[in-house]
């Protein structure tokens, strides 16, 4: 029987441990799409304790809690300690077994704090006194873990009215790991409601100087700030979508769609889908002329509990895996860009698993040859990060695409204690390869064809292509 979370947790043969051991586990982290905050960095933000640092804006944690009939106050309320809301998530954490989030709790506490202990209600006063104690020492600050997990870049996520102001004072400060922005210009095509989406383009005509009353202002002033985020070092755009939009449309029924949004006026369904197809299009040119990166991260059905995002607000565990008929409008969109020769490299994040396939074909159709895996299937991502899901999207790449191409892995996360999510990635990576190689359906001749290949997935592959 092996031992839980030893030194060989994941690798099953022992080809994978040596992929592991003397491959993966030395190369350094460049982790590509996150939402950590570029404040805490900068300030390099000192954790006050176990529950803090855990507990924070973590729906993911407060989803397990909140179906383990913890109540409210201890996942989100203001009127419960640290040590409470910790508390009730050590009662939680044996009831997530099988659960990723049982994985990720034990390989943070041993990664992080060298902690081997199992949490549970048993365990949890002396886990969270000895953790607190570390965390309260410099070498436990924001910097001081980025430090400890050898990450070498990050990349925030940054919406266009953002200063950077603490992107710029790093990097003014010479702070050793790259921490650069990534552009989501996701409210800019928001326009579900109208007064929301005026008082967002008043904003971002106050960040970039440009008076916006029509929709030529609209991409000037996006256009403006682009440019500000690429002098600030951005390589890379982000767009969190529910389908891909890709619809016919002239000049004139934009100009005539922005004018009545921004008059206050809701839209139809299909003037929706025109404008966001516009404005999809319009990033993708400013994108490709800057010889960024964009990522679509696409399928999710967001604050689907009306009443709790009434009192909670976005991004606190209640959005779920959609079911939306993608195929059409992807290729056409990539099509177009294709077309046109204005087609940035490009990374592609399925919610949906039955998906896997559908990427893993599509991006075949407009790989060009003007860059190694320039359209790229994305990481599990969300629901799908953990072993089956990352398994699957790697199967599903080696099957219909060239595995070794593949930029790996990211935490997209808001912790600081998320970067063992890259380890975990690598063991299952190597775990898959190390397999193959056990069952005779890879050469057990070419590890060192096998070792350079899970160098480059970890790190080199993502360190060529986003140009770091």
């Amino acid at each position: 029987m092996k031992k839980f979370m030893d030194e060989n947790f994941v690798l099953d043969t022992k080809t994978a441990q040596d992929l592991y051991h003397k491959h993966a586990k030395k190369m350094p982290i460049i982790d590509y799409h996150c939402h950590l905050n570029p404040a805490w960095i900068a300030e390099d933000h000192k954790f006050d304790n176990l529950g803090e640092i855990w507990l924070v804006g973590d729906h993911y944690k407060w989803r397990a809690m909140r179906t383990n009939g913890v109540d409210e106050r201890y996942c989100t309320g203001k009127d419960t300690s640290w040590y409470e809301k910790f508390e009730k998530w050590a009662d939680t954490v044996p009831h997530t077994m099988r659960n990723p989030l049982y994985h990720w709790t034990h390989s943070e506490l041993k990664s992080a704090f060298g902690v081997e202990k199992i949490l549970k209600p048993e365990t949890a006063r002396e886990i969270y006194d000895e953790c607190t104690a570390k965390l309260r020492t410099p070498e436990y600050s924001a910097r001081g873990l980025m430090r400890k997990f050898n990450v070498e870049v990050v990349c925030t996520t940054d919406d266009p009215v953002d200063t950077l102001e603490h992107h710029i004072a790093l990097k003014k400060e010479g702070f050793e790991i790259k921490v650069l922005p990534t552009w989501r210009p996701d409210k800019a095509m928001a326009v579900e409601v109208p007064a929301e989406f005026r008082a967002y383009v008043e904003k971002l005509s106050e960040m970039s100087g440009v008076k916006i009353s029509k929709y030529a202002d609209l991409l000037a002033a996006l256009q403006n700030r682009h440019d500000f985020f690429a002098q600030v070092g951005c390589k890379l755009s982000d767009h969190g979508i529910e389908e891909f939009y890709a619809e016919d449309y002239t000049l004139s029924e934009i100009n005539a769609i922005f004018d009545k949004v921004y008059g206050g006026k809701e839209l139809t369904k299909e003037e929706i889908l025109k404008f966001k197809s516009a404005m999809m299009y319009e990033g993708a040119i400013m994108d490709h002329a800057k010889d960024w990166t964009q990522q679509f991260h696409y399928g999710a059905i967001r604050n689907n509990n009306t009443r709790l995002f009434k009192q909670l607000g976005p991004d606190t565990g209640f959005d779920s895996i959609g079911d939306f008929t993608v195929a059409k409008a992807m290729s056409k969109f990539l099509d177009r860009m294709d077309t046109e020769n204005k087609l940035a490299k490009t990374i592609l994040y399925n919610l949906n698993p039955r998906d896997n396939d559908l990427i893993t074909t599509m991006i075949g159709n407009f790989q060009d040859g003007s860059v190694a895996g320039k359209i790229q299937f994305g990481s599990g991502w969300w629901f799908l990060d953990q072993k089956v899901g990352m398994e699957a999207q790697m199967n599903s790449l080696s099957v219909l695409g060239l595995l070794s191409r593949f930029v790996g892995m990211l935490t997209d996360s808001r912790s600081f204690l998320s970067y063992p999510r890259h380890e975990y990635f690598r063991r299952i990576l190597c775990n898959l390869l190390g397999n193959d190689v056990e069952a005779g359906l890879l050469p057990s001749s070419e590890m060192e064809t096998l070792g350079k290949m899970v160098e480059n997935i970890s790190y080199n592959n993502a360190k060529n292509f986003f140009k770091f």
